[in-house]
């Protein structure tokens, strides 16, 4: 099963890590404290710029800014397109 997005010049669709539910302790969060992931899979990437190629690749977990990128549903998952400026590690 492919992915029909395709990101242009320097950008990448990342799918967001799950939110945590729990706290270490055990304490479970409720859906309006939770906090939004700053982690996520690198699911498509774009070409790069001329002179700049990507470096991420599809299947990198990288963390980003806590409100970077555009987000979007597509066949009902959650996605965000970013620039690749945007993430700050691959991890």
């Amino acid at each position: 099963m492919g992915l029909n997005i395709k990101p242009l010049a320097d950008r990448v669709l990342v799918e967001p890590a799950a939110a945590e539910t729990t706290t270490a302790s055990g304490i479970i969060i409720p859906d309006n404290a939770k906090e939004k992931p700053q982690k996520g899979t690198i699911v498509a990437v774009g070409t790069g710029k001329k002179d700049e190629p990507l470096t991420v690749k599809v299947g990198d977990t990288v963390l980003y800014g806590k409100y970077s990128g555009t987000e979007l549903k597509f066949e009902g998952k959650d996605y965000l397109m970013m620039r690749e400026s945007d993430i700050m590690a691959i991890i």
